[in-house]
């Protein structure tokens, strides 16, 4: 429920803060007064494009907020998937800026255009003339069918099956394409992969197998390095161990002379320590390497042997290699275990098919059982509504194919005149006719299913006065369950509300600008004498406009 609304400098409006309550409330003013622009300046706030010209005093934004307590709408999941906070009395904020870019807002967090118009779009529905043609829309008429056949939950569980239904469906395409293309090629798939599967390598294992060949490919200048540093560690008169040995000693006495030079003694006491322990290592180092011929020769061969395959599969490394394994087992296996796996996902296919089929037939026959009600209420509507001869032909008819909805092809046909044809809604019935079948279908569902808010912007022009009383009655009804705004000229229709606002335009300053007023009473007396005799209010219109309101 719309509960307020602020304009700021929009069009012809400086600053207007309004808030409205529940029931049926009526707009009117002059041609030209600003209505529209109040629709306007909502439907911006709903998501509409904006743009500059939008501002009425070009230096200055232009802001719009509309607040909705949305309790009862059960919205919480769906702001939840838009990773918004749900509160029960929602904001929606609409900037534009003098620089033209506009920004948006729900609940203080920004969100896109998009996000605005999806959520809006089931706080309120601004119903026109234009919008009549959504009536003639398919998917508008199976809204108005499974209100009244109640088809809700077997319309979700229709969905979720579905859903599964089409990704088996995929899955199964994907695996007999790739059963086809690895039959092509199953014989030299297999050859690949045992090759790699011969060849067993391991992550890592190039890198040493490179480490070892470059170590056996120089053992003889490695032993000959070796060599040379055992002499120089350990030659009797001038290795240096002999010197460094000397020199600890003398670094020995020195200290034993005096304290001063026991760190200077130490120093060199660990230095020939750590020498001695290097030259152990080399010892070993030296007597470790050994030339091995075979080992060579067999390193060489397995290098060679990846290298092939690397470049056989066009890869640098035995990571891909083990990946092209991975890859080739999975082609081979799809090849091997095709058959069983695609018998598998045919028995889940028909499963679902059956599945789908059977609550197909359900929302079929739930959906033909209400059509005589949904045509003889229209009817009787619309014949109180000054369309006597109105008809409806409505069937549905299962088709072979699976729906979005069902399997169900619905025919929404019309006629208005008595022994006339049935036709296309859009193509038989005029823009008033359409106005009031679509004022019928929208009553008729405020009874079975929660709706917005909605806005009727003169949907009783050119129907007379009686018709307009009927009218008037319809939507009041409708207000006993939901929100509901109108638009009207008509007195009949003005005196049938809850609540009574006038928009008028004032000239201050030589500045024209737009106003919204709550009347009173009293004024809401003026207001509707006026509508009936004009400017000049009679004693008679006063009269008759009392008599509207009692």
């Amino acid at each position: 429920m719309l509960t307020h609304l602020s304009i700021k400098n929009y069009a012809l409006i400086d600053d207007l803060d309004v808030h409205f309550d529940s029931g049926l409330t009526i707009i009117t003013g002059e041609t030209g007064a600003g209505k529209s622009i109040l629709l306007d300046a909502l439907s911006l706030v709903l998501g509409k494009r904006a743009d500059l010209s939008s501002l009425k005093n070009q230096e200055k934004k232009c802001i719009i907020e509309a607040e909705f307590s949305i309790e009862n709408y059960g919205l919480s999941p769906v702001f939840d998937e838009e990773d918004l906070d749900y509160e029960q009395s929602t904001v929606f904020r609409r900037e534009i800026l003098p620089s033209g870019k506009s920004r948006s807002f729900i609940n203080d967090t920004p969100v896109n255009l998009s996000v605005m118009a999806k959520i809006g779009g089931q706080l309120i529905d601004i119903h026109s003339q234009h919008q009549t043609l959504q009536l003639t829309e398919n998917q508008f008429q199976f809204q108005v069918l499974d209100a009244l056949a109640r088809t809700k939950e077997d319309l979700q569980k229709y969905g979720a099956v579905l859903i599964q239904h089409k990704e088996q469906k995929k899955t199964l395409e994907e695996l007999r394409q790739l059963k086809q293309e690895a039959s092509k090629e199953q014989d030299y798939n297999s050859f690949l992969l045992k090759e790699l599967l011969e060849l067993d390598c391991k992550v890592g294992e190039q890198e040493e197998i490179e480490e070892e060949l470059e170590t056996l490919s120089n053992v003889e200048a490695i032993e000959a390095l070796l060599s040379a540093s055992t002499q120089l560690l350990s030659d009797e008169q001038m290795g240096i161990l002999t010197l460094l040995g000397e020199l600890k000693n003398q670094a020995q006495q020195l200290s034993s002379t005096s304290s001063a030079y026991e760190e200077l003694s130490t120093r060199i006491q660990s230095a020939y320590i750590e020498l001695d322990d290097i030259f152990s290592d080399v010892e070993t180092a030296k007597d470790g390497i050994e030339a091995d011929p075979q080992r060579l020769a067999s390193l060489n061969t397995r290098l060679q042997t990846i290298l092939d395959l690397q470049k056989k599969h066009q890869v640098v490394s035995i990571e891909e290699l083990l990946e092209v394994q991975q890859s080739l087992e999975e082609k081979v296996s799809v090849g091997e275990d095709a058959d069983g796996k695609i018998e598998e996902l045919e028995v889940k296919l028909t499963e679902s098919q059956k599945e789908l089929d059977k609550i197909a037939q359900k929302i079929h026959e739930k959906r033909k059982s209400v059509i005589p009600s949904l045509t003889s209420q229209l009817e009787e509507m619309l014949s109180e509504l000054g369309m006597k001869n109105a008809r409806f032909a409505i069937d549905v008819v299962l088709q072979p194919s699976f729906l979005f909805n069902g399997k169900d092809e619905l025919r929404f046909l019309f006629s208005a005149n008595k022994g006339g044809n049935f036709g296309e809604l859009k193509k038989v019935a005029s823009g008033g006719e359409l106005s009031r079948i679509m004022l019928s279908i929208k009553a008729m569902l405020s009874r079975y299913e929660k709706l917005p808010t909605i806005i009727f912007d003169e949907i009783d022009t050119g129907v007379s006065g009686e018709i307009s009383n009927k009218i008037a009655d319809i939507m009041q009804q409708m207000s006993d369950s939901m929100q509901v705004f109108t638009i009207t000229h008509l007195p009949q229709v003005a005196a049938k509300g809850h609540h009574h606002y006038k928009v008028y335009k004032e000239d201050k300053n030589e500045i024209t600008s737009t106003y919204l007023k709550k009347l009173s009473q009293e004024e809401r007396i003026v207001e509707i004498a006026q509508m009936l005799g004009g400017v000049a209010v009679s004693d008679s219109a006063i009269a008759h406009a009392k008599q509207l309101l009692n």
